[in-house]
């Protein structure tokens, strides 16, 4: 399998060659085109940039090489590169690649407060189904954050999930919450 080559640049992979930005974006709907707004299909013409957690996990198949002050990374390298900008990575990214490798679609959540919005499909195709929070198996949750996810979740019309992460067992369970008026 061929590798794409993306270049690490202030907390990004930026893989500059389009013909390969367009098969990396076809493989999943990874990245983001640069000046490309919800493609529906890999017909732009543009470089892709990939979060750091959609970068770690190709990098992990083998889709893509990263460099970095042009030498290659290794996973364990661009891990450790990665871990002081991206809070609680290892938790994360343990959810990201499940996810993914459930066959869902996943991307930041940050414009509703999440950690990750999840697709079926596809953004562009659909609107994301789950909001979903990671949080470490054992933690508390209030019952504000109960109250806020929840009208989050409502207003937005999406499901709101916990996804909870047993690091010591290298497992996570999904907590979904479905709000209903009394």
């Amino acid at each position: 399998m061929r590798r794409y080559k993306g270049f690490l640049v202030g907390g990004r992979v930026y893989i500059p060659d389009h013909e390969e930005a367009r098969r990396v974006w076809s493989l999943g709907f990874f990245g983001k085109p640069l000046g490309v707004d919800k493609p529906k299909r890999p017909d732009f013409d543009s470089p892709l940039l990939l979060d750091p957690l959609e970068a770690l996990y190709l990098l992990e198949k083998g889709v893509i090489e990263v460099y970095h002050r042009g030498e290659p990374l290794g996973s364990g390298a661009f891990r450790e590169l990665i871990r002081d900008m991206y809070p609680s990575l290892d938790l994360k990214y343990m959810v990201y690649k499940d996810l993914r490798d459930r066959g869902f679609v996943v991307i930041s959540g940050l414009k509703f407060g999440v950690d990750f919005a999840v697709y079926k499909r596809g953004p562009g195709i659909e609107h994301a189904p789950y909001l979903v929070d990671v949080i470490e198996a054992g933690s508390m949750v209030s019952g504000d954050e109960l109250v806020r996810a929840g009208r989050l979740a409502t207003s937005v019309r999406k499901r709101f999930v916990y996804a909870v992460v047993d690091g010591d067992k290298k497992s996570v369970r999904y907590l979904m919450f479905k709000w209903f008026k009394p």
